[in-house]
């Protein structure tokens, strides 16, 4: 994937998550939820044939990264995070096009994702995309005040005819 340029010049690169990556991840990962996955959680993922995507700057520091499962005509959005101290500068908005053109470039249908209700930024990004609300999973999410948080479940559906901007490989 070639650089991306955005906010203030800042160049950002795509690459393929790999186990070398999951140290960096886990630690992402730790800071930027009340219950995160763990470096397991990852290794499990990859070694499973899941694509990991990482996107790093020209320095080659982390700054996010997002985590694909294929479920049969679908691709499944499991994880998607953007480091703390670099949210709410576009970086999310990059990555999540990114994650939509990996699937829709691998010939899957569709994106599917999980949610908290709660977490309105992230609702917000994924609406401004297209995604549409299509279910909702009953105390899904452990929550420190409520016990339980539910997860809305959210997809993106293109045309099968849709063609793809960019192509990453198979998922």
């Amino acid at each position: 994937m070639p650089a991306q340029h955005g906010h203030a010049g800042l160049t950002v690169h795509l690459s393929t998550m790999s186990m070398a990556d999951l140290d960096e991840v886990a630690e992402i990962e730790q800071r930027a939820y009340t219950y995160p996955w763990t470096r397991g959680n990852f290794e499990d993922s990859l070694g499973s044939g899941y694509t990991g995507l990482c996107i790093r700057d020209d320095g080659g520091h982390l700054l996010g990264y997002s985590v694909l499962m294929p479920v049969v005509d679908e691709a499944h959005l499991l994880n998607f995070c953007v480091a703390p101290t670099w949210q709410r500068q576009g970086l999310g908005a990059r990555l999540l096009n990114w994650s939509i053109e990996t699937a829709r470039g691998s010939g899957f249908s569709a994106l599917l994702l999980e949610v908290r209700p709660s977490n309105e930024n992230a609702l917000r990004l994924y609406e401004r995309f297209g995604f549409e609300l299509i279910g909702r999973r009953k105390n899904y999410y452990p929550a420190p005040q409520r016990g339980r948080e539910d997860a809305l479940v959210m997809r993106l559906k293109w045309p099968s005819h849709f063609p793809s901007e960019t192509s990453h490989g198979a998922i």
